[in-house]
């Protein structure tokens, strides 16, 4: 006898909607895009199985195609719906304006990420009036053991769940997995880690967590800090800090639950 699980899997089978979701979560994971040929191939379908399902999505606006290149990619659509989400759109809407302050106070991009599997995911940014800037991309998607941010959101997690997150990441090597414990030892003890970027050299990431009225972290806050070689009157990495510690306490306050500044 089979499982009641599988049975239920079977009894709601909806192949046209598998379909939909494979080519959709293929595609989150090509950045350059994908031929319709290349789609079948990768998911070991026909072209003529896929077709269809390609044109409504992209006439849906889920997906768009390079006339020339004639490959599809992720339209913005996903990440719209998921702004329309409740949680995010209050988190999005609470942070904004104290985001676009801090950016402008500390000449300094900041950004904001919630998890996504075993990556961050970037759901606002702003970028400061001056030159020189150092920024993640809004809707970027990055291996949480890459990151401070990854640390910041995982810092309040169980040993056993951060290891099975972690374990997701492929080819994260011995060191980047030690820098990352060592960014959420940062944030459990200091409620704040400042480490050097893993991606670009020069950068100084420093990040801090983001409560709900539960006491859940729900997001983090980061400053991807850079030092401008040209005289300036920029804040210093320690301002710097404190600054964005201040930042996240008010965010979280605003979103219900008292904190600490670090």
């Amino acid at each position: 006898m089979k499982p009641k699980s599988e049975t239920n899997i079977e009894k709601y089978n909806a192949p046209a909607l598998s379909k939909g979701l494979d080519i959709l979560e293929l595609l989150a994971t090509k950045s350059e895009g994908m031929k319709k040929s290349e789609i079948a191939t990768e998911l070991q379908r026909s072209v003529s199985e896929i077709f269809r399902m390609l044109a409504v999505l992209t006439e849906r606006g889920y997906l768009g195609i390079d006339p020339l290149s004639e490959k599809y990619t992720l339209a913005l659509k996903m990440f719209e719906l998921a702004h329309r989400n409740p949680p995010i759109k209050r988190l999005t809407n609470v942070a904004a304006h104290l985001m676009a302050d801090l950016a402008v106070r500390l000449n300094q991009s900041v950004h904001l990420a919630i998890l996504y599997g075993s990556n961050i995911l970037v759901i606002a940014q702003n970028d400061p009036p001056g030159n020189n800037v150092t920024s993640v991309r809004l809707g970027a998607r990055v291996p949480i053991t890459l990151t401070a941010s990854g640390a910041a959101l995982i810092s309040q997690m169980p040993k056993h769940r951060r290891v099975e997150i972690c374990a997701e990441v492929e080819f994260a090597t011995i060191d980047q997995k030690r820098i990352f414990e060592e960014n959420i030892h940062q944030v459990v003890t200091n409620g704040v880690c400042i480490s050097p970027s893993m991606v670009i050299a020069g950068v100084q990431n420093i990040s801090v967590p983001i409560f709900d009225y539960s006491g859940l972290v729900v997001a983090s806050l980061t400053i991807p800090y850079i030092q401008r070689l040209i005289s300036t009157n920029d804040p210093d990495l320690d301002q710097a800090k404190k600054a964005l510690a201040e930042t996240g306490n008010s965010i979280s306050a605003q979103l219900g639950v008292g904190v600490n500044t670090a």
